[in-house]
């Protein structure tokens, strides 16, 4: 494979060893960023391809957590979230609700605080974007500690909506996240080391 060896390929198999490997070959691996240490892992190269933006699509709509009748919206963290979580809806013939940080919404909106390891942050979203009984999935490019996607969930709940399951594109190794939403159906298409 032309990927990095450290990267598993877990559901992004689902589009074929070929593809795959193109979507694998799109991601960069910067060492020491942003700090001495940490490898940052870039996939924004796989949505500037378009190619690769297709065979992600493909493969985040094949890993589906839950068949695609049980959810009626697609909910989409800020920032990659926002990336192809419309894109994803769109194809689904769902609705597209976005997760913002805190202040960057016009209207009404309800808040949900969670911890962070240096304070706290918040995310917000309208109060009409979840109607009551509204099973939502929530999509992300990245699960790590999990504390934004388990806020994501707790402002959903608060709204009288369910979260039907959560889509991922990478998984973080030796993090806490997928354990944080445990109880919650759950999708990665790849995980590395932390």
């Amino acid at each position: 494979m032309a990927a990095q060896s450290d990267i598993r390929i877990n559901r992004l198999a689902l589009v074929g060893e070929e593809n795959a490997d193109h979507v694998m070959s799109l991601i960069r691996s910067i060492p020491g960023f942003p700090k001495e240490g940490i490898i940052f892992r870039d996939f924004m190269p796989v949505l500037a391809d378009a190619k690769g933006l297709s065979i992600l699509m493909d493969a985040l709509e094949a890993a589906l957590p839950v068949p695609v009748d049980q959810f009626d919206a697609v909910a989409g963290l800020e920032a990659r979230g926002f990336l192809f979580g419309p894109a994803l809806a769109a194809r689904l013939g769902k609705r597209f609700i976005a997760v913002r940080k805190a202040g960057k919404l016009p209207p009404e909106t309800v808040h949900e605080d969670y911890a962070l390891e240096y304070g706290t942050a918040s995310i917000e979203i309208e109060t009409s974007a979840v109607k009551p009984g509204d099973r939502v999935l929530v999509v992300d490019d990245l699960i790590a500690t999990g504390g934004t996607a388990k806020a994501a969930a707790d402002l959903i709940e608060k709204c009288g909506g369910t979260v039907a399951g959560f889509s991922f594109v990478m998984e973080l190794e030796g993090l806490p996240g997928t354990s944080v939403l445990a109880g919650y159906p759950l999708s990665t298409l790849v995980t590395m080391p932390a």
